[in-house]
């Protein structure tokens, strides 16, 4: 029997005169090489293999060492193919029962399957952006890679249907990674309301650009962010919701305030702002002289026998009580009126200016409709009617000196209208007792037409 070791040098010997040959046996490209490179290739080569085979040859125990590992790897290659095998058969088994399967299912149960794969994909896409799913239930699983149609499969979809279901009326409080305006995430608490909105800190949350990562929406108006967070401390139990899904409550965050809305009507809704505070600060000065006027006038009726040129009355009788001597009635009577009507300017003083400026509010209003159609006009022949922000700023200015006119002449007009209430009922007063006056003296005159003037003009102011 040979032994192992001469077998692994015969080898080694075959394949060095194997190497030779091949060496000899070179294309013709090859050959074309110079000699000399070639024999001094061959012949290390040679001393090479000659050496390997002397030193194997010699060392007994590494080719021992070297069969054994042969012997090994060939073992667990073999124990790994029927592994392989076994998996294979396996497999083909499986294959073939599922075959069965679906051959007894038939065509209705594959149809049922792949009717329950569409809209579990469908629900799932459908709430990708819902948020039940935030701090909730989860989505129900995919599937795509079912094979046969199985029972778990009905019972999986149908639980997380029943558990999304009873989220959208949950009120639901967790916490979770929140990103503020600036881009800072912090974990906050937030409040979840069905799937209808989430909020924390009194400001409503949307859907970040990363996952599991909510973001800050736009503000809100000051109001509804009140009762977001009172509801949150729990010290409220009013919420504002918004069913468009913030669609209202972005209209109402973008609302121009009133400075903004002053500022849209332009040059021509400053004029007209300006001549409204003219008129009314004109008319209230007014009418506190004239409630200052009417206190005193009451208080001259009360005592008529002390006259006193703090009021009208007052004034208009002691300028009687001088022309009281005058022999001819026509000519007191002319005195009087001349006395009442010299009274009349401060009375009636402002309303001219109340009245013009009620009038003319309008007129100016109607000048920025005007103005500001224009400038929509000349934005629509310039840019077309594509873009209807070019032409928001025209028809704001059109729209609000209008309402400022108005919003102007209204007020001016109950002002003029309380003024020329207030100044006819002090001249009636005024005139009144003049006229009171008057008569009195004429009739003391015809009644003792030989008493002193002093005697008449007691007679006629008692």
């Amino acid at each position: 029997m040979i032994h192992p070791g001469m077998r692994v040098a015969r080898r080694a010997l075959v394949g060095l005169v194997m190497g030779s040959l091949l060496i000899v046996g070179l294309p013709a490209q090859s050959q074309e090489e110079p000699l000399t490179t070639l024999r001094a290739e061959r012949e290390a080569a040679e001393a090479r293999d000659a050496a390997r085979l002397a030193e194997l040859v010699e060392d007994r125990e590494a080719l021992q060492a070297a069969l054994e590992e042969a012997r090994e790897a060939h073992d667990e290659a073999q124990a790994r193919f029927a592994g392989l095998a076994e998996q294979e058969q396996a497999q083909q088994t499986r294959r073939e029962a599922l075959d069965e399967r679906q051959a007894v299912q038939g065509e209705d149960l594959s149809a049922v399957l792949d009717t329950l794969v569409r809209h579990s994909g469908e629900l799932r896409d459908d709430l990708a952006e819902s948020w039940i799913t935030v701090g909730g239930a989860a989505l129900p699983p995919r599937l795509d890679e079912a094979e046969v149609l199985r029972p778990e499969h009905l019972e999986t979809l149908g639980d997380a249907l029943m558990a999304l279901t009873a989220e959208t009326g949950r009120v639901v409080a967790f916490d979770a990674p929140v990103a503020g305006g600036g881009g800072q995430v912090a974990t906050r608490e937030v409040v979840r309301l069905g799937d209808l909105a989430a909020f924390s800190e009194g400001q409503l949350l949307e859907h970040g650009a990363e996952e599991d990562v909510l973001a800050t929406a736009p503000p809100l108006p000051a109001e509804v962010s009140e009762l977001l967070a009172d509801f949150q401390a729990g010290e409220g139990e009013r919420l504002a919701l918004d069913p468009t899904r913030g669609q209202v409550i972005e209209a109402l965050a973008q609302r121009p305030s009133l400075r903004e809305r002053f500022q849209q009507g332009g040059a021509v809704g400053y004029v007209v702002v300006g001549l409204g505070a003219i008129g009314l600060l004109v008319a209230l000065l007014q009418y506190a002289y004239l409630l200052r006027v009417s206190m005193a006038t009451r208080r001259q009726l009360r005592d008529l026998g002390r006259l006193r040129e703090d009021n009208p009355l007052g004034r208009v009788l002691l300028r009687f009580r001088a022309l009281a001597d005058d022999p001819v009635p026509e000519a007191l009577e002319a005195r009087l009126d001349e006395a009442v009507l010299a009274e009349l300017p401060r009375l009636e003083r402002g309303q001219p200016l109340v009245k013009l400026l009620a009038a003319v509010a309008p007129l100016l209003g109607l000048l920025g409709t005007v103005t500001g159609m224009i400038v929509t006009f000349q934005a629509i022949t310039v840019f077309g009617t594509g873009d209807p922000q070019l032409m928001a700023g025209g028809i704001s200015q059109a729209l609000v000196t209008t309402v400022l006119g108005l919003i102007t002449a209204v007020p001016l007009l109950f002002a003029h209208t309380a003024l020329a209430e207030r100044s006819r009922h002090l001249a009636g007063v005024m005139e009144g007792q003049a006229s009171a006056a008057l008569a009195k003296q004429l009739e003391h005159r015809r009644a003792s037409p030989t008493a002193s003037g002093s005697e008449r003009r007691a007679a006629a102011l008692a």
